[in-house]
């Protein structure tokens, strides 16, 4: 059987018990091994090992029933074991009850009877402290102090108890019968309040916060209690303006005093806020009254940055003073404080803003205008004026003698720079000072000031005296300097727009003056686009009468009808040659002086002009057929000169004009198969007509038979 049991192993696995066995049985080996294998001999063992596992297994069993026995037993104890501790646990707290209750009932008895006897000692002490006020009253009465209270200096707090509840009483005695007795008794108040305001102004330049704890507890029910905090207040300033900045030093006075006051006053958020209210009242009031008084009459500019400074400061100081307990409502505190300082500064702010903005801007102009040695013409307003405008937008014509501006475009960018800076400076002054309901007008009346001398009086001026300097359209050798003016234009306008989206925009853009603003805006752009559009227009007909001129004057009859048709050595011819590089230049000087769709919009134009001018030149002369030759030179020329346009239809009105001058050489018996020819198959037949016309042999019968 302990054979058997050894075979048991944990975890059990019934192969592997198999096998352990067959292995420890003599003969149960494979017929390889040591000894041969023997069926009969393993069977043998197999039933026997069968027989000693069911003698176990009934072994097993019986100890089985035997310990359930024994636990049911057991069980059944436990359970009657657990019944009586549970009966004994319900009389334990059925105990605990009555106790609890017991202990409940004595506690009422307890306080009764406190109270019982605190009914009878309260009055008892009020009697015992009324027989003593009694006792010192009489004193007073006699006319002298003995008790020991009073002539010991260090029983001053007893004293001050006594002295302030005799004080309470004596106000209600007849001024009759006890005036003297009053007399006597508010002296006394009166010489322990002023021994307790010395002892804390000792206290306080010894930095005894204790003792100054101490003191203040006793005067905070005298009279003389706001007198302490004045003195504390007073003292605590001594020495604190050392530094060259007033603000900081407030700053450090105030969060030094912040974090010492509630140790020793009882309503420390009162000291505090009485300190501030007399550093703005006093020290600042006086500080800033210094700063600008003497600046307010004689100098503005100063005047405005000194006060813009100083209330920027004085706002910077109430920020950080907001971090303390001040009470309920410090921010209207601390605004208050900021207005009394600032009020009588602020009510006419905005017009000596205006009136500053205005004649440093004057000034400015004036100083530019001066260093041109130029005297500024008066460009003229009312009827005649409007009525000179619409006629020379309507008509193109310059209405008024020419004026030889010598090259000068009268913009400069260092006065526009100039201007709105003063402006922008303007604008945050502005911002920070006024009044949150009177902003949007304060801004809109900036504005206005920024449109009057940066639109009306620098760039229109300078547009109409750049319309004024354009020569007529006949002029020889005129020198073209409004393109210029339009360059120049565009850059300041650029930085006006700029400003008026940073600066102005944020000041109005919750109010009605915002549609004001954008209103005037777009009024300025359209009058200014309006007359760059004029001057460009006649700037452009001057090119052409440019162009006019070196034709008239380039251009002979033989260029086109050479006497000796085989001696012809020229690609093109010297008008050409001119044209091109004046059409060139004048091309790379408007694309310099503008940008965007305006460039293409004015190249346009131009190479429209261009191409009428060079078709109706064309016209004019007679062709042989060498001379016919030339043309389409030139023309190739042209052509070549209308790609630094970069415009598609300007190139191929050119094309087209390419095509009607092959009709000047091209085989008579050939001109109807030209005619019908891509670039020509759209075009009207009088043009094409008028073309074949030019030919020197267009009286042929032959020709005119052909394109009949």
């Amino acid at each position: 059987m302990a054979t058997t049991a050894e075979l048991f192993e944990e975890p059990f696995v019934a192969d592997e018990y198999i096998e352990r066995l067959v292995w420890r049985t003599p003969g149960g080996g494979s017929r390889g091994g040591p000894e041969a294998f023997d069926p009969k001999r393993l069977l043998e063992e197999f039933v026997n090992h069968i027989q000693e596992l069911q003698i176990m297994d009934e072994r097993i069993q019986r100890k089985v029933e035997k310990l359930e026995q024994q636990c049911q037993k057991e069980a059944k104890e436990f359970a009657k074991k657990v019944q009586e501790l549970q009966k004994s646990n319900q009389v334990a707290f059925q105990h605990f009850q009555e106790l609890d209750e017991h202990i409940s009932y004595v506690a009422t008895k307890v306080c009764h009877l406190g109270d019982q006897l605190e009914g009878v000692n309260t009055p008892r002490q009020r009697a015992v402290e009324a027989q003593k006020l009694m006792k010192y009253f009489n004193e007073f009465l006699d006319g002298e102090l003995k008790s020991d209270v009073f002539t010991n200096s260090e029983k001053i707090k007893e004293a001050a108890d006594i002295i302030q509840k005799l004080h309470l009483i004596a106000q209600e005695l007849p001024f009759d019968r006890f005036s003297e007795v009053k007399s006597k008794i508010a002296s006394k108040y009166h010489d322990l309040e002023c021994q307790l305001i010395q002892e804390f102004t000792g206290a306080q330049r010894r930095g005894e916060i204790t003792r100054m704890r101490e003191v203040a507890a006793v005067l905070l029910h005298f009279k003389g209690y706001s007198h302490c905090v004045d003195v504390y207040i007073k003292q605590c300033q001594e020495g604190a303006y050392l530094r060259n900045d007033i603000f900081e030093d407030a700053a450090i006075l105030c969060q030094r005093v912040n974090k010492q006051v509630g140790d020793i006053f009882s309503n420390p958020e009162t000291v505090l806020a009485k300190l501030i209210q007399n550093v703005f009242e006093i020290k600042l009031q006086s500080f800033v009254k210094d700063q600008l008084e003497e600046c307010r009459k004689s100098d503005a500019e100063q005047y405005l940055k000194s006060l813009y400074d100083l209330y920027t400061r004085t706002t910077n100081l109430s920020s950080k003073l907001m971090e303390f307990n001040l009470g309920t409502d410090k921010q209207t505190f601390l605004s208050k404080l900021i207005k009394s300082i600032f009020i009588s500064y602020l009510e006419n702010y905005i017009e000596v803003e205006t009136g500053y903005l205005k004649s440093r801007s004057a000034m400015i102009l004036q100083r530019y205008y001066d260093s041109k040695n130029h005297q500024k013409r008066s460009i003229g307003t009312g009827g005649i004026q409007d009525l000179k405008e619409r006629i020379r937008q309507r008509t193109n014509l310059p209405l008024g003698p020419s004026i030889d501006t010598h090259g000068e475009t009268f913009l400069s960018q260092e006065v526009v720079v100039n201007l709105l800076q003063e402006t922008k400076q303007a604008f945050e002054r502005c911002h920070r000072l006024s009044d949150p309901s009177d902003l949007p007008r304060n801004a809109f009346r900036i504005f206005t000031i920024l449109v009057e001398f940066l639109c009306i009086e620098h760039i229109d001026y300078a547009l109409e005296t750049g319309l004024a300097g354009i020569p007529s359209s006949d002029s020889r050798n005129a020198n073209l300097y409004f393109l210029d003016v339009v360059h120049q234009a565009n850059t300041v306008f650029h930085l006006f727009d700029k400003q008026f989206n940073d600066h102005l925009m944020p000041l109005i853009s919750s109010s009605p003056k915002l549609s004001e603003c954008l209103q005037k805006k777009k009024e300025i752009i359209e009058q200014m686009e309006m007359k760059l559009d004029t001057g460009i227009d006649r700037t452009l007909n001057c090119m052409i009468g440019q162009m006019k001129h070196i034709l008239a004057a380039e251009q002979k009859k033989t260029d086109f009808k050479p006497e000796d048709e085989n001696n012809v050595l020229i690609q093109y011819t010297n008008a050409c040659v001119k044209v091109c590089a004046y059409v060139r230049k004048q091309v790379e000087k408007i694309k310099n002086s503008m940008d965007g769709k305006n460039v293409d919009t004015v190249l346009m134009e131009l190479g429209v002009r261009f191409h009428r001018l060079i078709y109706e030149h064309l016209q004019q002369y007679s062709y042989s057929c060498m001379g016919g030759m030339l043309a389409i030179c030139d023309v190739a020329e042209y052509r070549k000169c209308a790609k630094d346009f970069k415009i598609p239809l300007v190139l191929q009105l050119f094309d087209t004009l390419h095509a009607l001058c092959n009709l000047l050489v091209v085989n008579p018996d050939n001109l109807k198969q030209v005619c019908s020819g891509e670039q020509l198959a759209n075009l009207d037949k009088n043009i094409l007509h008028s073309f074949v016309q030019l030919r020197a042999d267009y009286r042929s019968a032959r020709l005119a038979r052909h394109f009949s």
